[in-house]
This record gives C-alpha cells, structure tokens and sequence, in this order.
C-alpha cells in the first residue's frame, strides 16, 4: 500500500491534531505546503517558531497582543465604564467584527467545567475581581457574556455571586447583566427546543 514520505507524513499528522481536521484535510494542508515557494514556506515556519514568544496576553483584559496593553485597552475613545466578561478571545473578536460594542473587555480564557476538573481558580476570574476593584467606582456596567451552556451558565452565575459581594462591601453602584438569548434570527418555533422558548419568553422586549 503507497504511504506518504514521512517527513510530509509527519505534517499531516501534525494537521489532523488541530481542531475540525480529518485525515484527509491534514494531507491536502500537508501537500499545499509542499507546493508553496521555498520563500513562502520559509516565512510560514519563521512565524510559527515566533508565535508563542511573539504573542502575550495584555496586563488589563487578558486579550492577546504582541505588547504590553492590548489596543483595545489603549484606545481612549472606547466606553471605559462597560467591561465585557468573555470565555476566550474568539468571543472577543465576534463582538469586534460586527461592531457592535464600544467598551471594555476581560478574557478569561475558560469557563468553569467540574467535569473537567476546571475550578473557578483555574481562569481568569480573580484579575477580573482585582480590576473591578481598582476601578469599581467607574463603572457602570459589567456584561457577562460566557456562552449559554452549562458551563458558561455555571460560570457566570459565579461571577455574578462574587460581583454582588464587591458592590455590598465597597459599595459600588454598577449593574451586572447577562446577554439575552432564545430564538435566532429566521427560527421556526417547531423546531426549537424547551430552553430555547423557555429562554425566548423570559427574554422577550416591549413591541
């Protein structure tokens, strides 16, 4: 039976290890590289020996960034009285890419998961508190927007139990609100399931 050369049989499998790739999208990706020019193959494996020495997690939100603050962090036009609490950086760039929000953020590149044996502890949450408590007098709004599973649900409720113990003790007058959810744009309701409605209805907005 032919096989690949090991050398290319080895990229390949390296490709199958990253998320969503099947054997057969790590040979094709393994064979696009082997046709690149010499140059840009040199280029590729340059930034990949650079990434993780190159890309650091900003001193206020935990964002990535090649520099000390990120440049949502630096940029003074954005709405310092909101922070947004996402799970990691993808979620960062959604709320980036539809330009939808002006404020804050805080990553923290996780969520609780018991199962997993990930505790509050295990992410972000304490220099969430550590900031908040520096400038709790601030803020207006923190958004906790962890994904609306029962990890993120598990996660956000956390966060919130610990917010409302900041606001008792230092008395801070910031609200706390968790991003709405139910039926998505162009859902049939046959098709949705009991949370889903369940969700929808509580969610629901004067029309």
């Amino acid at each position: 039976m032919a096989s690949l050369p090991s050398s290319l049989k080895q990229i390949a499998l390296f490709f199958e290890r990253l998320p969503g790739i099947g054997e057969k999208s790590a040979n094709r990706l393994a064979f696009y590289l082997l046709r690149l020019p010499d140059e840009d193959l040199k280029s590729f494996g340059e930034q990949i020996m650079q990434l993780k020495a190159r890309t650091k997690k900003c001193s206020h939100c935990l964002n990535l960034t090649e520099d000390l603050v990120c440049s949502i962090c630096s940029d003074s036009s954005r709405d310092q009285s909101s922070i947004t609490v996402v799970e990691d950086v993808l979620d960062l760039l959604s709320f980036e890419n539809g330009n939808i929000y002006k404020g804050l953020y805080h990553v923290l590149h996780g969520r609780i998961d018991p199962l997993n044996h990930i505790g509050p502890d295990d992410i972000f949450i304490s220099q969430l508190l550590e900031r908040i408590y520096a400038k709790g007098s601030e803020l207006k709004e923190i958004i906790l927007a962890t994904n609306p599973d029962m990890e993120g649900e598990a996660t956000a409720m956390y966060i919130r139990n610990r917010l409302e113990e900041l606001k008792k003790d230092k008395g801070f007058t910031f609200t706390v609100s968790r991003l709405g959810y139910g039926l998505p744009m162009g859902a049939n309701l046959e098709y949705a399931d009991y949370m889903t409605l369940r969700k929808a209805i509580e969610n629901r907005n004067r029309y």
